[in-house]
């Protein structure tokens, strides 16, 4: 039997030889050793359910044993050899892509992690409109290069003092906690209608693009209202800036729709996406309309992106999404979980929101004057971990409990997460 370090020594080694600014969750850590689909294993062999899935990566399931032999036979086969030389499968996966995502999005391009899909994404942006300038959300989270950092809107993931300049921040569609302490409908969408402002009066009219994700990930499973994306994009189109929609944590099956963004009936100019696409191997890809990826004709390559492992691993993911009907699966599933935090929130008032869509849903815990409450959400996730569930919290003060579970969780997954959530409600609230 192969035996392990343990939580202890690891975060003995942790603390000696990894740059501090890479932090974990719970105050006891548990040594991870193990995963079968939905579930997790740690070095005592105690089973977890895990509703967080890798923060949306693990979509088809830990160790999944369609995928995982589809990535042993292609080590076996050709690990790598670099895309300036011709394999079949990286060509192979862009053609699954231009078939799965929305509109004419057609030519990828392949990376390693999402943080190079944003920056390939935005480079694009420049190439085509020659302009320089950005638009992006505030509480949005595009990575940790210098460019994609200083396009994020979170404080604490801000760590480059001199961030880029020419980046221009619009309010978030937060609906709960409105930047413009406006209600929803009546606001007519002000979030959206101010973007024509800081168009005119903050930018020299230079922008390339405006980023965001359609469903805010780390700034708290903030979901727009449905046509918000829509008036922004008309306001994009008027002054030909390209929408570039940042699908690296809410693709592939995710929120219901293949991407997050066709729950709002637009069409983006340029789509990133990493995670889910290769269910744990290290792969990610931006994908544009052919008008706006011909425009990239300088050489350009990444050495280990499209590698012949990684998109076999993309192209089982999607081969599986469609056999196990993971779309169909994150909806049904997704309004039972909503449903059940509902009936808990009717008799606990420390959840003030429930947002979310498809197997994408955040629950934001609040005190009694409606302030975040972060310290019982770490209390929450720390006893549902000690009691088998790993769940997730975001948010900018941290105080969303985020539930984005593997997508063949089952019926009985979340019931029974849902009968202990209400017990470490009830233990901390």
């Amino acid at each position: 039997m192969k035996q392990y370090i343990g939580p202890e020594k690891i975060l003995e080694k942790k603390k000696k030889y990894i740059m501090p600014c890479l932090g974990h969750f719970y105050q006891e850590p548990p040594e991870m050793v193990k995963g079968n689909m939905q579930y997790l294993f740690d070095h005592t062999g105690k089973k977890y359910t895990d509703f967080f899935a890798g923060v949306s990566v693990m979509n088809c399931g830990h160790c999944n044993p369609q995928i995982t032999k589809a990535v042993c036979d292609q080590v076996n086969e050709l690990q790598h050899v670099c895309n300036i030389y011709l394999t079949e499968n990286f060509v192979n996966l862009a053609e699954k892509l231009a078939q799965v995502t929305p509109g004419n999005l057609q030519k990828s391009f392949f990376c390693s992690t999402g943080t190079e899909a944003n920056e390939g994404a935005l480079l694009l942006a420049q190439l085509y409109t020659n302009n320089s300038e950005y638009i992006s959300l505030r509480h949005g989270l595009h990575g940790r290069t210098k460019l994609t950092m200083s396009l994020t809107g979170i404080s604490m993931w801000r760590t480059d003092p001199n961030p880029v300049g020419g980046i221009h921040f619009a309010p978030n569609p937060n609906c709960y906690r409105c930047p413009l302490k406006k209600r929803y409908p009546e606001c007519d969408m002000e979030c959206a209608n101010m973007i024509e402002d800081i168009i005119g009066y903050a930018t020299s009219d230079k922008i390339a693009a405006y980023i965001a994700e359609p469903i805010q990930g780390n700034g708290g499973i903030v979901v727009p209202p449905k046509n918000y994306f829509k008036r922004v994009k008309e306001i994009l189109d008027k002054h030909k800036i390209l929408f570039i929609a940042d699908e690296v944590q809410t693709g592939f099956a995710r929120t219901g729709k293949m991407f997050a963004i066709e729950n709002f009936d637009v069409v983006p100019d340029i789509m990133t996406m990493a995670k889910a696409l290769g269910n744990g191997a290290p792969i990610s890809a931006f994908i544009a309309k052919p008008e706006v990826a011909d425009i990239y004709t300088k050489p350009g390559a990444s050495t280990l992106g499209g590698n012949p492992v990684s998109t076999a691993a993309g192209i089982a993911v999607l081969n599986y999404i469609e056999e196990a009907d993971l779309i169909e699966c994150a909806k049904e599933r997704g309004a039972q979980l909503k449903a059940g935090l509902a009936e808990i929130q009717n008799r606990h008032s420390i959840i003030g929101d429930i947002r979310g869509l498809g197997l994408m849903v955040g629950a934001e815990l609040v005190d009694k004057d409606n302030s975040p409450a972060p310290e019982k959400a770490d209390l929450i996730v720390e006893e549902m971990k000690n009691n088998g569930f790993i769940i997730g919290k975001n948010g900018i003060a941290r105080n969303v409990l985020a539930f984005q579970p593997p997508l063949v969780i089952t019926k009985e997954d979340i019931n029974n997460m849902l009968d202990a959530l209400e017990k470490a409600i009830s233990k901390y609230e």
